[in-house]
């Protein structure tokens, strides 16, 4: 049901964190799911059945190896592609690489440059866990403009 409100009643657009909640929400008639943690190797399959199953399915992707592996086990058909979001860590340290190491921007331009019909980047992405330890608005505020700051800075370049 909240998703349900928080979709405007589209059930388009949610974001989950374990494929558990992934498989619920497409039972539910969800169609577009971003699954919010670097795929890891062992869950590809059910990746790649959702991503075959649902209008869009995406996932996240945060080094050179991941993107390898998405690329070396298209989807099958060659009528669909991952579609990814390069996962960048502004500071929760948690996952995805620091917009500041060179090697994203690497990884960014490799992803939509690459192989296109294999893995498309839908943009970047980045989660404000460092928040969870804050006590007041000023500072949750001064993380997310912290990490908007890092992030627009990141898609410039």
């Amino acid at each position: 049901e909240g998703a349900e409100l928080a979709t405007g009643g589209t059930r388009r657009g949610i974001v989950v964190s374990t494929l558990a909640e992934a498989r619920f929400f497409a039972a539910g008639g969800f169609d577009d799911i971003l699954y919010a943690f670097p795929v890891p190797r062992w869950r590809l399959a059910e990746c790649s059945e959702l991503s075959q199953r649902l209008q869009e399915f995406q996932v996240l992707l945060d080094s050179p190896q991941g993107l390898e592996m998405l690329l070396q086990n298209p989807l099958p058909n060659g009528k669909r592609r991952w579609l990814v979001w390069l996962k960048l860590d502004c500071g929760n340290g948690r996952a995805g690489i620091r917009p500041t190491d060179p090697e994203a921007l690497a990884l960014a331009r490799s992803i939509a440059q690459g192989s296109p019909q294999l893995v498309t980047l839908v943009g970047v992405y980045a989660h404000c866990g460092n928040t969870y330890g804050c006590r007041d608005i000023p500072a949750i505020q001064a993380i997310a403009r912290d990490t908007t700051a890092a992030v627009l800075e990141f898609v410039t370049a």
